[in-house]
């Protein structure tokens, strides 16, 4: 098996050109240049090519059940007020309808402006987590727009002192009003992690606001002053009441959800603690189970993991060793 994940939206697909975001007329340069390209987020939604959605409630480039879509990027003409711009960067990667170094920016738009943009509700669509069954070039340019308009969201003002906050440097920094202090975006780091034992089964848990019969690894939140290691054995601990052996670092991934980086590890269970049964935490997790190559074939009809631009089910087929025969819960 291969030491580092090939995960989604790990990939480099923008070169986010952070030097211009200093240039005071960064804006007033990007709405002359013709090849510039706006994304459109409102309430979280975003547009389509052709507005179409597939069969799995994601939206399709082509209007045609399971399609894989397409980001529509605007021209700034047709974006003509927004509550919030951030300049994104440049790409990296062409498409059929923009080229390399395309720049791009993230506008956030009122209900009157998504309107004028694109007046048919049907066609503002919510991406599944990491933006399912987008191009390289596409995800990343909708994960970072909106883990950026999450975090502009709950930073309108300042955390130090509570006044209003402006923005600055292309939307890469909020200024206080009150004391010139500077906020700028934050990543929360969350572990995620697949454990086994001595007979190489995963274990699995299931949260109390899951259907019957959904499934993933565990994971959580690094907490201050403690390294991903360390949050490792905490956290599977904590929700399973089992110890394991120092981790092994496989890959990460950004997830928008809010403004979150899913750093993934792999762990067996610590042979001197073998004797510890794995136990749910009751909050969380409520459940709890140990899964073998086989069982997942046996009830593969019926379980449900987690969708493949995640992460989660990136680490359960590195332990599995190919595509999994389970169905996707998200």
């Amino acid at each position: 098996m291969q030491d580092v994940l090939n995960l989604p939206v790990a990939t480099s697909a923008l070169d986010r050109d952070y030097l211009m975001r200093d240039n005071a007329e960064l804006f007033d340069i990007l709405w002359q240049n013709p090849l510039t390209r706006v994304l459109v987020l409102h309430e979280g939604k975003t547009l389509f090519r052709d507005g179409g959605a597939s069969a799995n409630g994601v939206a399709a480039s082509n209007g045609i059940a399971g399609s894989n879509p397409e980001l529509r990027l605007l021209t700034v003409e047709e974006v003509t007020s927004a509550q919030l711009r951030v300049y994104l960067g440049k790409t990296l990667q062409p498409s059929i309808y923009e080229p390399e170094l395309t720049p791009i920016v993230l506008a956030v738009v009122s209900a009157n402006s998504a309107q004028l943009v694109e007046p048919d509700e049907a066609n503002w669509h919510k991406l599944g987590r990491s933006g399912t069954g987008l191009s390289d070039r596409d995800a990343e340019i909708y994960v970072q727009a909106l883990a950026l308009a999450n975090w502009h969201a709950s930073h309108v003002y300042c955390p130090k002192c509570g006044a209003p906050t402006s923005i600055t440097k292309g939307g890469w920094v909020r200024t206080c009003f009150g004391e010139n202090y500077e906020v700028f975006p934050r990543t929360d780091p969350a572990i995620i992690v697949s454990v086994t034992d001595d007979q190489d089964r995963i274990l699995l848990g299931s949260q109390g606001a899951w259907g019957a019969n959904r499934w993933s690894v565990l994971a959580g939140f690094v907490e201050p002053g403690e390294s991903l290691n360390h949050a490792v054995v905490r956290e599977v601990f904590e929700e399973a009441g089992i110890k394991v052996s120092p981790p092994k670092y496989l890959g990460s991934q950004a997830w928008p959800y809010p403004h979150s980086l899913m750093v993934g590890f792999t762990a067996k269970v610590d042979p001197n603690h073998a004797h510890l049964v794995a136990t749910p935490d009751g909050e969380e997790i409520v459940k709890l189970r140990w899964f073998s190559r086989q069982d997942l074939i046996a009830e593969a009809q019926s379980l449900l993991l987690p969708g493949k631009s995640s992460i989660s089910r990136a680490l359960i087929e590195h332990w599995y060793g190919g595509p999994l025969p389970t169905g996707e819960a998200w």
